[in-house]
């Protein structure tokens, strides 16, 4: 078992670990006050591109947790840094809510659904056939397809729901054309998470719930990882990937109630 007391940092991820659809997942409330009381530094980092981190801090804030807007990261912010870093000031198409939109134009990105460098797309209810149809024929027209995460499904409260990775399927099957992914398990987003952190890996811990992207995104970041079971990955998950994580709990409260144990 790691000894959480010695770990510097932790990187979380949400939707499955926080909480699922608008449901706070039981143990995060002790979760959260163990990380305030302890001074550990912290960042929720999540493949979710629907959010800002004022939504986000306002969604924890109606669920009762108090953290600050700058303890988030998301895979919107992290594809419009990738964009800018690799064509600055180049133009997009995209697919998603308004913090994809926003993220992308304080990145000085601008918009253009007739010849533009890239298609980006992430999750959102602007999703549709018309709008994979554009897409798809700017993507055969020349314009480079990313996605801002790879994740194929994510937690709600009755199941769950597709996510970014299955909604650019489409576009990649008409095309042939395989999407770029700035979000999780990309080490551009990690290593940017550590940054912000001010940790270095061996100091910190990545905390999520999908084998794939999470502890992956950790293992081959140099960090220890924690996988919980309170999302989509199972015990049996486990058992069909070649890695394992570092610890396996029902859920992060399970992090404060064993640092507190091994004070004692």
């Amino acid at each position: 078992m790691i000894d959480f007391n010695k770990i510097k940092g932790f990187i979380c991820d949400m939707d499955g670990v926080i909480y699922r659809g608008n449901q706070v997942i039981p143990g995060v409330h002790e979760f959260i006050d163990w990380l305030h009381k302890e001074d550990k530094k912290f960042l929720f980092l999540t493949n979710n591109s629907c959010y800002t981190p004022k939504e986000l801090q306002q969604k924890l804030a109606r669920m009762g947790l108090d953290v600050s807007e700058d303890h988030f990261y998301t895979s919107a912010l992290a594809t419009a840094a990738f964009l800018k870093d690799q064509a600055p000031g180049c133009s997009v198409y995209a697919i998603g809510e308004a913090a994809l939109f926003n993220a992308l134009y304080d990145a000085g990105i601008t918009m253009n659904d007739i010849n533009p460098d890239y298609v980006v797309v992430g999750e959102g209810k602007t999703y549709s056939f018309d709008t994979i149809t554009k897409a798809t024929n700017l993507v055969r027209g020349g314009a480079k397809l990313i996605g801002t995460n790879s994740d194929v499904s994510a937690p709600i409260e009755t199941g769950i729901m597709p996510a970014c990775g299955a909604l650019v399927s489409p576009i990649e099957i008409a095309t042939g054309k395989k999407a770029y992914f700035c979000g999780k398990p990309n080490p551009l987003m990690m290593r940017t998470g550590l940054r912000l952190l001010n940790c270095h890996s061996d100091e910190a811990v990545m905390v999520g719930d999908r084998m794939d992207t999470d502890v992956i995104s950790g293992l081959e970041s140099g960090m220890k990882t924690v996988l919980v079971l309170s999302g989509v990955s199972t015990v049996e998950t486990l058992k069909t990937f070649g890695y394992r994580p570092s610890a396996v709990l029902e859920g992060v409260g399970d992090i404060a109630k064993f640092a507190e144990e091994y004070d004692d």
